[in-house]
């Protein structure tokens, strides 16, 4: 693969992620899953009082994650701040600010998501984050 073909690669993979954080910000799940692979992938890791935690494969699966977040929390602040391409990988780095619809506890937290893109599409998606910033947000009485 020559420098140019890694750069189109990369300004491809920055574009296809930039689209899929624009349309969750709209709430637009089909959106969200008509730009992920067949193949697709999603591990959020922290413990199973958090609605979302877990991994999902394939399509249905990530449609179900993308679902579980958006019905779980109200968003206030889901800022990616840098954005970070090698190859077929995209880091992006930022921070949010969500409250539960359970019991509106507060999550504020910094992000890291490392996204691995295949044929135009989002491949595998890890999302790291103060998990016991949420896990206390998601309790009966936030403690």
């Amino acid at each position: 693969m020559t420098d140019s073909d890694v750069k189109t690669l990369e300004t491809a993979n920055l574009a296809l992620t930039k689209e899929i954080f624009v349309r969750f910000g709209n709430h637009d799940v089909d959106g969200i899953v008509e730009l992920l692979h067949d193949e697709a992938t999603i591990e959020f890791y922290g413990p199973a009082a958090i609605p979302y935690a877990g991994e999902y494969h394939g399509k249905t699966e990530c449609r179900k994650f993308f679902s579980t977040v958006l019905s779980s929390v109200d968003i206030h602040v889901f800022d990616a701040d840098e954005f970070i391409c090698e190859n077929d990988r995209v880091i992006v780095v930022g921070k949010l600010r969500l409250t539960t619809k359970t019991n509106g506890n507060e999550i504020k937290s910094p992000f890291v998501h490392v996204i691995t893109c295949k044929d135009g599409r989002w491949l595998w998606f890890r999302d790291f984050m103060n998990t016991a910033v949420a896990q206390q947000a998601f309790a009966p009485n936030g403690v």
